[in-house]
């Protein structure tokens, strides 16, 4: 078909202009979309980044935790043994009784409690045996009383690394396995270590404890009447 010269000329000019609109669009919104997309994946990747660092910082903060809980559990035993050795230790007033008496330097001749705990003898104490109560993340160590005996563990609120809260998640009543809990990894242990101990300390017979103390004393106060008269003997 012979198409007249001057429509020839139109639809020449005519597809040339639909051509250059169209580079022209194309160019115009591929440089939009790299100048937006750019700035969302800087900005997506930092976001990624804080989030990783906040993740490691606060897992590492509660692995830290762990680790200075199964230390601290453990000296805190220690202490009690002696306090036990010397003084007697009777019970302790609650179920869950916290640590925060250990500073204390000597308390009134006519009283025999020490914070939560009776003893038979506190004029034994040789506080203070810390010079600060230790704690983990601003809360008291803490004895429970269970059906199984005592145990020191760390404070109700307390987060472990495992995620689980102390007195929340892991129950910390008379009924509660401690035992059980100290080497359950979703309890109260990390990378087998236990966050928590057992104190054999304690008496459910107060009057033979005494009787006993009052039997050394009288066999003290006889050498020393025998050691006095040998004095006098060999003076003669």
């Amino acid at each position: 078909m012979v198409i007249p010269e001057g429509q020839r000329s139109l639809n020449i000019q005519g597809g040339g202009m639909k051509k250059q609109l169209s580079d022209r669009g194309n160019g115009v919104f591929s440089g939009k979309n790299r100048s937006t997309v750019i700035p969302i994946l800087t900005i997506a990747l930092f976001l990624l980044l804080v989030g990783v660092s906040l993740y490691r910082f606060f897992y590492q903060a509660k692995t830290a935790s762990d680790q200075i809980i199964a230390r601290e559990v453990l000296t805190l035993v220690d202490i009690f043994k002696r306090i036990d050795k010397k003084c007697k230790i009777i019970d302790f007033d609650y179920q869950k009784n916290r640590i925060n008496f250990l500073n204390i330097k000597s308390i009134d001749e006519n009283s025999s409690e020490f914070g939560p705990m009776n003893v038979a003898f506190p004029r034994n104490w040789e506080g203070p045996y810390v010079a600060d109560n230790p704690t983990i993340q601003g809360k008291d160590y803490q004895i429970v009383r269970t059906k199984k005996g005592y145990f020191i563990t760390p404070g109700d609120g307390v987060v472990l690394s495992n995620g689980k809260v102390v007195g929340k998640d892991l129950k910390l009543d008379e009924d509660a396995d401690i035992p059980k809990m100290m080497v359950d990894k979703n309890g109260l242990n990390y990378k087998g270590k236990a966050l928590a101990a057992p104190l054999t300390v304690g008496t459910t017979n107060l009057g033979q404890v005494i009787l006993k103390n009052i039997v050394r004393a009288d066999d003290s106060l006889v050498m020393q009447q025998q050691g006095c008269g040998v004095h006098v003997a060999l003076a003669q």
